[in-house]
């Protein structure tokens, strides 16, 4: 097989120019599946067998596979979909290169991460050695809501071992084992309606809320910090009530966004809260998103392929830990040993001005393919 040239500017630069927005619980409009087509066709036109897979109507993965001498895999995973547009400084799909740096939503979060690893798919099958094992590329759909594309990749995967994976995210090029979970629900405060005229036949469901709020910003939660996350936190993210200008609402709802640590239980963690906050006054719904931490070992063969990796490239390759949540956790949940590592820094990922540095983008396509190569190889003394 011929080597591509195909440069990482180009590849960003169309993956971004195709609209994914998660459509959260809506219809899909063809975003993340028509990405997965681009994938699959990119792939199949240099010689890389690949497959769209439907997990939702309207909504796609795309699956590759380069055969290595082991049928044991090593997973490449990144995710297709983006969040949402509103309130950009760019166009979110011109794909503009400014200070080598490529603009757009999704260029970082996660189409960045996405281009490194096809780079290295492609390079790695045009080789006349293959890989010590089989490589599985997967562009998943729904990760930035429910997952529903990483857990469908799970169940296609069920019947091949998966040796490892390497989740593509911002890292900063630094290879992550560790990160939190979380807990999301809904807080309820419950009064009685009334004319705003005569309050003192109402009871304020919003000033009841405020002791709730309070309590929830000044007490933290009560368990240790990780080595490389840090403290567990609990954030009041969204506050709803009242009916209008003058209506004494009867009703206040605020939702919590409870970020967990590695040996957390998240049911445990649910009814904790639920207790703690019925004790002033408050209902508390169940969950509405739970997702587990991601805790990997530093000696996982994955994990070392890559530190190994990043130094043959000059990188820094201590292991850290990020306090956003990945598809890594419901692969860690399935049995993957699992490393999340990517260009681009998340404090770019869903900002107005979205961007990935070229050069992050090309460095990390060879980082990859250098692990790949090494998963499996004796460590060093």
């Amino acid at each position: 097989m011929t080597p591509d040239t195909t440069s990482a500017e180009d590849l960003l630069r169309d993956l971004v120019r195709i609209p994914s927005v998660n459509p959260r619980e809506g219809a899909g409009d063809g975003g993340e599946t028509a990405v997965a087509a681009y994938v699959r066709d990119w792939l199949e036109r240099r010689g890389v067998r690949a497959e769209s897979h439907e997990v939702l109507p309207g909504r796609s993965n795309v699956v590759a596979v380069v055969p290595g001498r082991s049928e044991s895999a090593v997973l490449l995973e990144s995710h297709l979909d983006t969040v949402e547009t509103d309130g950009m400084t760019v166009g979110p799909y011109d794909a503009e290169v400014r200070g080598g740096r490529l603009f757009g939503r999704g260029a970082c979060d996660a189409k960045g991460p996405l281009a490194a690893f096809l780079l290295a798919l492609v390079e790695l099958a045009a080789g006349d050695d293959p890989p010590p094992y089989t490589v599985v590329l997967a562009g998943v759909c729904d990760e930035e809501h429910a997952y529903r594309g990483v857990l469908h990749l799970v169940d296609a995967l069920a019947d091949r071992a998966v040796v490892g994976a390497i989740v593509g995210e911002p890292t900063g090029l630094v290879p992550a084992v560790a990160h939190k979970g979380v807990v999301r629900y809904t807080v309820r405060t419950r009064g009685r309606a009334g004319h705003s005229s005569r309050p003192e036949e109402a009871v304020n469901a919003i000033t009841l809320m405020a002791p709730v709020v309070t309590h929830l910003a000044g007490s933290a939660p009560d368990v240790p910090p990780h080595p490389l996350l840090g403290p567990a936190t609990r954030s009041v993210t969204r506050i709803r009530g009242g009916t209008g200008p003058n209506t004494i609402p009867g009703s206040c709802e605020a939702d919590v966004d409870r970020r967990t640590l590695p040996g957390e239980d998240l049911d445990t963690v649910w009814r904790r809260d639920r207790d703690e906050l019925a004790a002033l006054g408050a209902e508390v719904d169940p969950p509405f998103t739970v997702d587990p931490a991601l805790d990997t070992a530093a000696d996982a063969d994955v994990v070392t392929a890559l530190c190994r990796a990043l130094d043959e490239h000059g990188r820094p390759s201590e292991v850290r830990g990020m306090p956003f949540g990945t598809d890594a956790s419901k692969l860690a949940r399935a049995g993957i040993p699992s490393v999340v590592f990517g260009p681009g820094s998340v404090g770019d990922a869903h900002s107005a001005a979205e961007s990935v540095e070229l050069t992050e983008v090309e460095l990390a396509a060879r980082v990859v393919l250098a692990a790949v190569r090494g998963v499996g190889e004796p460590r060093c003394a």
